[in-house]
C-alpha cells in the first residue's frame, strides 16, 4: 500500500473514533442529568421516610438469661496510712543537658 492510502485509512479511523467519543460524552452527560434530577426529587422524600421510621421503632424485648449464683468473697482492706509527701530539689538543668 502506498503512504497516501494508509494516511487516508488512518484519518477515517480517527474521524470515527472522534465521533464515537463525542457520542459517549453526550450519553454520559444525559445519564448524569438524569441522576441529578432523581437525587433532587428523591432527597425530600428520603427525609420524610427517616422521620417515619424513627416513630415506628419499638423497644425490643429482652431475652431472659439464666443467671448462676456467684459466691462473693469478702476482701479485707488494710487501713491506709497517711504519708506526708516529700519535696525533692529539682536537678540542675545544665547537667541534664550535657
Amino acid at each position: 500500500m502506498s503512504q497516501k492510502k494508509l494516511v487516508k485509512q488512518l484519518m477515517k479511523k480517527l474521524d470515527k473514533l472522534e465521533s464515537d467519543r463525542e457520542k459517549l460524552i453526550d450519553k454520559l452527560a444525559k445519564a448524569l442529568d438524569k441522576l441529578e434530577h432523581k437525587e433532587a426529587t428523591k432527597t425530600p422524600a428520603a427525609k420524610k421516610v427517616t422521620a417515619k421510621k424513627a416513630v415506628k421503632k419499638t423497644p425490643r424485648k429482652k431475652v431472659a438469661t439464666k443467671k448462676t449464683p456467684v459466691k462473693k468473697a469478702v476482701a479485707k482492706k488494710a487501713p491506709r496510712k497517711k504519708v506526708a509527701a516529700k519535696k525533692t530539689a529539682p536537678a540542675p538543668a545544665s547537667s541534664a543537658e550535657a
